[in-house]
């Protein structure tokens, strides 16, 4: 999971990935100088207890976000929540005031007619017993873009300024007659900020872009080739993916097709100028983000 959203892997990939022994600990830098530092403690029993003892006030200080992932196929659910409620006891007594999100992960493992029950009777039981925290669940697989959405969802939380970004935004997609206006975070192509003065059908368009951005990355990067826009123009709409500011790739999708890509690709440019000024005068509000994430019987890799 780890590998997909922050190495660029893509799912079929992450087989030949083995499972996280100990804690592995690794920092992640995100839109300039927000620095996620990852805790990934793998679910095996002989760890987690060694967690709680000698690395808990390490593992569990100044932690701003827990992320839990659930196997929703383990036999082990007691077991489970019992490691959970010791995670959450530890960030009570060492970040009180940290978020915590529960991934119920490996969802695709699951029949379709048995998703949705499955889901809701795992989200009702976490919440329960995280009290007095807030949880907030999600369902998950590396195989489509709920994944992506998770995170995307999680890293959103993240961000100091993204009402003032989403302000930006909307003047932006205004001002061009956009249908929609989205920013990408420019290393993950999460999704961290968007405007849409249209509604559309498909709630998930967005990691679904990001899962077949990152893919067409990737094909890239084989050829030793670097991507930096992309243009998807027909009768019914124009698209356009171009590099933004250092941080970000902006996507604005166009339903008026009668007016010309060379203005729009101008809007973009000179509105780049304005949110590049928006990013620096934001950086000093960016600081260190600690992310404990901790897996059941999960392999993150």
């Amino acid at each position: 999971m780890r590998s997909i959203i922050f190495a660029n892997y893509i799912a079929r990939d992450t087989s030949r990935l083995g499972a996280t022994n100990d804690v592995e600990h690794s920092h992640v830098r995100f839109l300039g100088n927000l620095v996620l530092n990852l805790w990934d403690c793998g679910g095996q029993e002989a760890f987690m207890e060694n967690y709680f003892v000698s690395q808990r006030d390490n593992i569990f200080r100044n932690v701003e976000v827990l992320i839990y992932v659930f196997d929703v196929e383990s036999r082990e659910l007691e077991r489970d929540m019992h490691y959970y409620q010791s995670c959450l006891e530890a960030i009570l007594q060492n970040s009180p005031e940290a978020r915590v999100f529960c991934l119920i992960h490996k969802m695709d493992l699951v029949q379709d007619d048995q998703r949705d029950v499955i889901f809701h009777e795992r989200e009702e039981d976490l919440k329960r017993l995280s009290k007095p925290l807030e949880c907030v669940c999600f369902r998950t697989s590396i195989w489509d873009e709920t994944l992506y959405k998770a995170w995307s969802s999680i890293v959103y939380e993240l961000i100091p300024n993204v009402k003032e970004l989403e302000q930006n935004l909307k003047d932006f997609a205004n001002i061009m007659d956009a249908d929609e206006v989205l920013l990408f975070e420019r290393a993950t192509f999460l999704v961290i900020s968007h405007y849409c003065t249209r509604p559309h059908k498909d709630v998930n368009r967005f990691e679904k872009v990001s899962n077949i951005i990152k893919q067409f990355k990737l094909s890239c990067s084989k050829l030793a080739a670097h991507f930096q826009s992309m243009r998807v123009c027909n009768d019914n709409f124009a698209a356009f993916i171009e590099t933004f500011t250092s941080n970000t790739y902006c996507m604005v999708i166009m339903s008026d097709t009668t007016i010309p890509s060379a203005a729009t690709l101008i809007n973009i440019r000179n509105a780049r100028k304005h949110f590049e000024k928006l990013e620096r005068m934001s950086q000093g509000h960016l600081g260190k983000g600690h992310l404990a994430t901790h897996t059941v019987g999960v392999t993150l890799g």
